[in-house]
């Protein structure tokens, strides 16, 4: 096992990670921007070392600095988190050449499913379900319309090297897949220097349904049930929960041994995702990420299990400490995303935290690094905190988060909070009646956003 990790992350994600560390006897080293010299994950770890000004391309995302940081404090693996470098091939390979162990799946692994394009191939191979489109990159509108004409509009548009929403464009016709494809191409250049873009079937009214799976790197592999993301703004997601209100036992046990099977093929290692769109029965491959989820926590709740503990667990050459049969859900879990985001617009609303008061009781969860006088920095994520309830069934969970909204407190800044207050007086959402369309046609409706 080993004696020290680095952290290589910020905020709730980092604190996350401390914590797991701390219940296993493990040292830990905090790294940070001058920006965050007064955050709780600085604060709460063993050892700090400060790598760089505020821009993260200077900071958290610096090769050198982060390799520098485990040098000097005798740091043995690195945990990444999510965001930053945790889907890094080259990262990882740099980790690896100076003898350290990335806490988290191989370079090959993350290159695969990386590119967009690569990843739907390899879940064909594996057997996984995907959405009908074409076999490769379009850059030619004549290519792009014959597509199009075979699996039938409306399609969508998506960047090869995508993430976020940006570099995706829906087309209901052949007009408007003609400015699509520029549009999308254009995007995904100035997001991720690669333009290639690619076509899929757009589905009207899917659930978006991620499988959670763990493997061992030596072709052992489980899933832990399903999350349901559906409710999302502009491709974010903002409410998750587990299991999927509308999956059954059956369908649950079908896709998640095709997952398993498909990352236990490929000697995946560690804690992964395989995203789906949901519709009529059936399942459709989005992608695959190759980390840890923000959403973890509800998983964690309804399996008892600590995947973070795990992750570190099979770096260090250990075997599960479960297997498929252990799995056994218990209960309802709902996350809410808390931003620092002025209401109806969502933007930023960096500032000082006056006072903070986390709910408690029974089934609460606050994963959060703010505190009364912390001063939110304006150069990064505005995720401040994610709050997670667990009951016997969705009802009580439901009933649970709203008791626990009720009792949050975060002055001085702005946050989406009232957004919460307000879903769960919504029959929709009571009755888990909504997909990936739903909630951005509510804020149409009620907030104009």
């Amino acid at each position: 096992m080993f004696d020290k990790i680095l952290i290589a992350n910020r905020g709730e994600i980092a604190l996350r990670v401390i914590r797991a560390c701390r219940e296993m006897g493990i040292a830990t080293v905090a790294v940070h921007s001058t920006a965050d010299s007064d955050a709780m994950h600085v604060r709460m770890a063993d050892e700090s070392v400060c790598i760089g000004p505020p821009p993260s391309s200077q900071s958290y995302l610096s090769f050198p600095a982060i390799l520098s940081a485990c040098e000097v404090t005798g740091a043995q693996a690195i945990h990444p988190g999510y965001g930053f470098l945790s889907e890094n091939a080259n990262f990882v390979q740099a980790v690896e050449d100076h003898g350290l162990t990335f806490i988290g799946p191989s370079a090959d692994h993350i290159r695969i499913m990386g590119d967009k394009i690569t990843a739907k191939e390899t879940a064909k191979r594996l057997g996984i379900p995907v959405v009908p489109g074409s076999e490769g990159g379009v850059s030619e509108i004549a290519e792009a319309l014959k597509i199009a004409a075979d699996i039938g509009y409306p399609v969508i548009v998506k960047a090869t090297a995508g993430g976020g929403g940006r570099g995706m464009k829906v087309a209901r016709n052949a007009a408007e897949l003609e400015i699509a494809l520029k549009t999308a191409r254009t995007e995904a250049k100035a997001a991720f220097g690669n333009d290639e873009v690619y076509l899929e079937k757009y589905l009207t009214t899917p659930r978006h349904v991620e499988l959670q799976i763990f493997g061992d790197g030596r072709g052992n592999a489980v899933h832990l049930g399903e999350r349901d993301c559906s409710l999302q703004r502009r491709h974010q997601k903002v409410l998750e929960e587990a299991p999927g209100p509308v999956i059954s036992a059956e369908e649950r046990a079908r896709i998640g041994g095709i997952s398993a099977a498909a990352v236990a093929e490929i000697n995946y290692i560690g804690a992964g995702t395989i995203e789906y769109l949901y519709e009529n029965g059936e399942f459709y491959f989005i992608e695959m990420n190759t980390r840890l989820q923000v959403e973890h926590p509800v998983t964690e709740a309804i399996f008892g299990v600590d995947l973070v503990r795990e992750q570190i667990r099979v770096a260090a050459g250990l075997p599960m400490s479960f297997a498929q049969d252990d799995l056994q859900i218990q209960g309802h879990a709902i996350e809410v995303r808390i931003n620092a985001e002025k209401l109806p617009n969502f933007s930023p609303c960096p500032g000082t935290v006056t006072q903070f008061h986390a709910p408690g009781g029974l089934g609460v969860r606050m994963d959060s690094a703010i505190y009364a006088g912390y001063r939110i920095p304006p150069f990064y994520d505005s995720l401040i905190a994610k709050l997670i309830v667990h009951g016997r069934d969705r009802p009580e969970a439901l009933a649970r988060l709203d008791r626990a909204l009720s009792e949050l407190v975060v002055d001085g800044i702005d946050t989406t909070i009232p957004l919460f207050h307000a879903l769960l007086g919504e029959e929709a959402i009571r009755k888990g009646d909504y997909n990936i369309h739903w909630l951005e046609e509510w804020l149409r409706t009620h907030l104009g956003g």
